[in-house]
């Protein structure tokens, strides 16, 4: 079960990133408006299976804290999407995900074939 950690500011995001250093960190960006952000956090929420100490998992109301939102995108270098998932790792965003290519396996998936993050 994913126990989310609130992303609601610019200085959380910073956090997230110095985190990073020590544990991948995932943003989940979510539009709450949004039937397919709805499905794909579904499907995250269904089938994750990861420790905290494995993958830190960060939830982000983009319609709520769009300031937020808009320097995620420009803090890892990342086109804005919705819904789209990062991973977060020593700083960096090394694996992007969006709409329904948003689930734990392919996060798993991902993560097993790079053991360096």
């Amino acid at each position: 079960m994913i126990q989310w950690k609130a992303l609601e500011s610019i200085a959380g995001v910073d956090a997230l990133a110095e985190r990073s250093a020590s544990v991948p960190c995932a943003i989940f960006k979510h539009s709450t408006r949004c039937n397919i952000s709805y499905i794909a956090k579904h499907r995250l929420e269904q089938k994750w299976n990861f420790p905290e100490q494995e993958v830190e998992a960060y939830y982000l109301d983009l319609l709520a804290f769009r300031p937020v939102s808009n320097y995620v995108a420009e803090r890892f270098a990342v086109p804005h999407e919705s819904p789209q998932l990062l991973l977060i790792c020593k700083g960096e965003c090394v694996a992007e995900f969006s709409h329904l290519e948003i689930s734990a396996e392919e996060l798993r998936d991902w993560l097993q074939q790079h053991a360096a993050c």
